[in-house]
């Protein structure tokens, strides 16, 4: 008798959404999706005045997985005949991070407190909240001093993006909130404790993927940074250091078993396994199919870009990355970050606050075909891809975006791949960044939303870096990734390396480098690279005289 087949959830927190995708374990086809967005907020982000704050609402991560996870089975019925709830063996769960929230002794979060309900300090910190600078440079500047060790496996630089300075913001800014809260726990951890009924602090198990990378926390120094650390910057932050767990685990652990509560409101089995929860970007390099040599690439609002070591080789420390991490991808190997803090946004911004040619006619469709007739270097156009600060390698939230070589006569379609260009160009910059310390990147996979829906964007990026461009099988390899660990913590496969051999794949397409275009961005990178050093280091000292006059001459070579 023909065994009936297995399938996992992968569930997938984004910016805006919740995906829920099933996954047959034998071949990785997805066999079902549903997406909801979130209800708070715009477009699912808390906002306000201040351009740097960005919350969620945690009640959506509960609402959204119910009515996903539902939804998606009752499209599984319809798209596979025979298919029972009950063949699902496995949840895996990634988030955006750093995205902490504040909760009570109970792991409940306070944003669910009727005190706190309208107080975003109660919310989730989402990633791209930068409300955090000074907190961030302070936690630099002491670590340096002190610790310097900390800031050797994160690049040199600690982030606002990331977990303490969030938390170190939040009791100067909001001190009603710090005090109030037993814990904080990112987003990517307290999913999986709501969904298996560990959130209560004593049974919360953590990721070392956002520890790692978000928290300084590393096994060689003994997790967390110490009381003695933390307690210098606030005597309550060292207080908290005692709440935090002791170990944080890899993502072929266990969370926990889904809750008969959770059975009941999604029709799942009671008792199936939940994975230990990790980022997006990490399980949708596991997605990808990244293993040594691979960088992949996860384009959307902003990019990750993921590389591997074995945990058995001599790695050094590479100053800029967003982490250095044991396991923070797969077991057994360290995981590497890097990242840019802007890319479809850029695009965003401009189709929706500049609208060349107006709200009605302007898209990016339009702007693609159009750009798309552009040679390289035609429009006399240089842009730096800051707008939202630089994530990697300056690691410097205050930096911004900057267009130079318009004239009376530039186009929005100049602009737009001049934009596009930038971006390409901070993507350059991050691969050298690995193969200047010996990592060697082999291949470049990319996967997201803009891998999959712009053939322009990937020229350009094989084009720049003068390397072919390779996308992912797979529409949604963040939430396969997160399919793939539920696979793992339930048996179906014993490692994640055989996991990605039937459940990944590549898309036979490849985007192939243009030799001629690649000689004029070669020219065109030189010049990003000045700026790049002249805005973005203290190091630089040199003379912008001659940019804008070789921007010209390469403008005019190119219209020739």
């Amino acid at each position: 008798m023909k065994a009936s087949p297995k399938y996992t959830i992968g569930l997938d927190y984004g910016t805006n959404s919740v995906r829920t995708i099933i996954v047959n374990t034998a071949n990785g086809k997805e066999i079902a999706t549903a997406v909801w967005e979130y209800e708070h907020g715009e477009h699912g982000v808390i906002l306000s005045r201040d351009p740097n704050l960005a919350r969620q609402h945690p009640g959506d991560y509960v609402k959204g997985a119910e009515i996903t996870i539902k939804e998606a089975l009752s499209n599984a019925r319809k798209s596979v005949r025979g298919f029972k709830p009950e063949q699902i063996v496995g949840i895996g769960v990634d988030t955006t991070g750093s995205t902490p929230m504040p909760v009570d002794a109970n792991g409940k979060p306070l944003a669910f407190d009727k005190r706190f309900k309208n107080n975003p300090a109660a919310m989730a910190w989402l990633w791209k909240d930068h409300t955090s600078v000074a907190e961030a440079e302070e936690i630099t500047e002491l670590a340096r001093k002190i610790r310097p060790h900390y800031l050797a496996k994160c690049g040199g630089k600690y982030s606002s993006e990331w977990f303490f300075s969030k938390i170190l913001h939040c009791l100067r800014t909001s001190p009603e909130v710090f005090n109030a809260a037993y814990l904080w726990v990112e987003c990517a951890d307290w999913i999986p404790a709501a969904l298996t009924g560990t959130e209560h602090p004593d049974k919360l198990s953590v990721g070392v993927c956002a520890a790692g990378h978000k928290a300084m926390y590393n096994d060689d120094w003994g997790g967390y940074p110490d009381a003695e650390f933390l307690g210098q910057l606030s005597p309550e932050l060292g207080k908290l250091r005692e709440r935090l767990r002791q170990k944080a685990l890899t993502v072929d652990k266990p969370a926990g078993k889904l809750t008969r509560e959770w059975a009941k409101r999604t029709s799942l089995q009671e008792g199936i396994p939940v994975a230990i929860g990790a980022f997006d970007a990490h399980l949708g390099g596991v997605g990808a199919g990244i293993k040594p040599g691979t960088l992949v690439k996860i384009i959307g609002t902003s990019t990750c870009d993921m590389m591997v070591m074995p945990e058995s080789e001599k790695l050094p420390d590479i100053p800029g990355l967003c982490g250095i991490v044991r396991g923070s991808i797969l077991p057994g190997y360290y995981g590497l970050k890097a990242g840019q803090s802007a890319v479809g946004d850029i695009f965003n911004w401009f189709i929706n606050y500049i609208q060349p040619g107006g709200p009605k006619v302007c898209s990016h469709s339009a702007l693609e075909k159009a750009g798309a007739k552009l040679k390289p270097g035609e429009s006399g156009l240089l842009a730096l891809d800051w707008n939202n600060g630089n994530r990697t390698i300056l690691v410097d939230q205050r930096l911004t975006g900057l267009l130079m070589g318009q004239t009376l006569y530039t186009t929005s379609a100049e602009i737009y791949r001049a934009l596009t260009e930038a971006t390409a160009f901070g993507a350059l910059t991050i691969i050298n960044r690995f193969e200047e310390y010996g990592v060697k990147v082999e291949q470049v996979v990319n996967c997201g939303g803009i891998a999959e829906k712009s053939p322009f964007t990937m020229q350009i990026y094989a084009d720049v870096t003068g390397r072919p461009m390779k996308v992912s099988r797979s529409a949604q390899t963040c939430a396969l990734g997160a399919a793939i660990a539920g696979a793992v913590v339930s048996g179906v496969y014993p490692d994640f390396e055989t996991a990605q051999k039937f459940m990944t794949g590549l898309k036979p397409h490849v985007f192939e480098p243009n030799p001629d275009a690649n000689a004029v961005y070669k020219e065109l990178y030189a010049l990003y690279k000045i700026l790049h050093d002249a805005f973005g280091t203290k190091e630089w000292h040199g003379n912008l005289f001659e940019v804008m006059k070789k921007l010209i001459d390469i403008r005019n070579k190119a219209r020739l």
